[in-house]
């Protein structure tokens, strides 16, 4: 059997919590502001290597290189229509690889989906998709990966309804509730096998600007 998979997580809600966060959703996500900034994962720091002096050697063909592996975390698309925007971050969080991607690498590839706007990216409700470093190293050891097929990207009846109660109250900040349907192929050492994902998201797509992933909202009704 595979170890606990990424964005294994079935959500079942109450009609009482769906109506809960009805609010929430036309009002831009409220809740998700109060969220600010828990960005988790290391940082990554750059330094410009020292440029040879004049009386340094030629680099040979023998000297190592600098490690350069890259993320298997695909790069934000760009898309400006939040259905199809949602449909490929759900892509993008089923999907992963711990062959050649560590925990680190997965968590910053992620952070670049999300939107630059502080006030309204809640990092935390993603990365609390990836399993903790124990669990990604055990995962690793059996080579397991993961690719998504999605069935479909549809506003939940609940959102559609705030829309046409008040249709200004998206203009604030142009954050769009979005449910994704699909599935997820999990291979591991001596084994595969699919299942059914379903995710919440809020994107924020503001007018001639790419959209960004805000936050994974797992109380919006389907």
């Amino acid at each position: 059997m595979p170890l606990p998979s990424l964005s294994g997580y079935g959500v079942m809600w109450s009609a009482r919590m769906r109506i809960a966060v009805l609010a929430a959703a036309v009002a831009v996500l409220v809740a998700v502001a109060a969220a600010v900034a828990w960005f988790t994962g290391s940082t990554t720091q750059h330094r410009a290597a020292d440029p040879p002096r004049a009386s340094s050697p030629v680099p040979t063909s023998a000297t190592p290189a600098p490690s350069t592996t890259p993320s298997s975390v695909a790069a934000p698309p760009q898309i400006s229509e939040p259905v199809a925007f949602a449909e490929a971050t759900a892509r993008m969080l089923w999907s992963y690889d711990t062959r050649d991607t560590t925990r680190d690498q997965q968590l910053t590839g992620m952070r670049a989906w999300m939107t630059a706007e502080a006030k309204y990216a809640d990092f935390s409700s993603v990365s609390g998709q990836i399993p903790d470093p124990v669990l990604w190293s055990r995962m690793a050891d059996q080579d397991q990966h993961a690719t998504a097929t999605i069935t479909e990207g549809h506003y939940p009846s609940a959102f559609k309804q705030a829309l046409a109660d008040d249709p200004s109250a998206i203009t604030e900040a142009y954050i769009y509730v979005v449910t994704v349907n699909g599935t997820q192929q999990i291979t591991w050492k001596g084994g595969d096998g699919g299942e059914d994902r379903a995710i919440t998201l809020a994107v924020q797509c503001r007018p001639s600007q790419d959209c960004r992933l805000a936050a994974i909202d797992p109380t919006v009704a389907q």
